[in-house]
């Protein structure tokens, strides 16, 4: 259990599906409790063993299998299937419902949700992946964005956030050492990323119509277009997958 500046509580867990558990994630408990009051985090390893790859394929929806079989490269399409799967088995975990049986809708900007829950506080999620490795929150109630990224050195950081980020954002980057620069860079994107999941806005907003904060291990939320009441809304927190990547969570503090 992670404690943050607000509420709600974070429980950070690790599922195998047959890959070694390298990293001091805690294994879930056999009976899951999602409330209001939780965010759960689970580290998913996307290279697992065939056999595990087609017992996620056989429980995905026809569209699903679609756009797998869209994928040139067969590592991708295994790597859909395992994180497809995985999200309907977490998910389907938490409502007692065999993963098959999940049906999921998009918002206008394409973010998925659950379809058919008629609970007051309904199930959230959030999907990231990068690599080989997926990360999935879930909530209750709240809405929720995650966000990870696999450390590049050779990755032109300075010139994508001039182009991209704030001008405060891009400066704190600058006076930064080429390999500090890096690690800066990625955990100011993965926070955005994430702050803009959890808003269900995707893509579509400006990246420097709002600022996070650049520093590892210091996450939040900065500003937000002129609009000071979302800073009071949304929690932020910077999540340690394993060596190598990156990650932030973003999840709304008060309903």
């Amino acid at each position: 259990m992670l404690p943050m500046h607000t509420s709600p509580n974070i429980v950070i867990a690790s599922r195998r599906f047959d890959a070694p558990c390298r990293f001091p994630w805690c294994d879930p408990p056999d009976v899951l409790t999602l409330t209001h009051d939780d965010v759960h985090v689970w580290r998913v390893a996307l290279e697992v063993h065939e056999d595990v790859v087609r017992q996620f394929e056989h429980s995905l929806a026809a569209d699903e299998q679609l756009r797998a079989d869209r994928f040139e490269f067969a590592r991708d399409r295994r790597r859909f299937l395992v994180r497809r799967g995985v999200l309907r088995a977490v998910l389907g975990w938490y409502l007692t419902t065999r993963p098959e049986r999940l049906r999921f809708e998009c918002n206008r900007y394409g973010k998925p949700s659950l379809a058919g829950q008629t609970s007051v506080r309904p199930i959230q999620f959030n999907l990231a992946h990068s690599a080989d490795l997926a990360v999935i929150a879930v909530t209750r109630g709240r809405e929720v964005g995650v966000d990870v990224e696999r450390l590049d050195t050779q990755f032109d950081s300075l010139e994508i956030a001039e182009r991209f980020f704030s001008p405060r954002e891009a400066a704190a980057l600058r006076g930064r050492s080429p390999s500090a620069q890096t690690r800066a860079f990625f955990h100011c994107w993965t926070r955005k990323e994430a702050y803009l999941k959890a808003r269900g806005l995707g893509v579509t907003w400006p990246l420097d119509r709002f600022e996070v904060s650049v520093s590892p291990g210091h996450a939040a939320l900065l500003s937000v277009c002129d609009d000071p009441a979302e800073l009071s809304r949304w929690s932020v927190l910077d999540l340690n997958p394993e060596p190598g990547y990156v990650g932030a969570l973003v999840v709304e503090s008060h309903i």
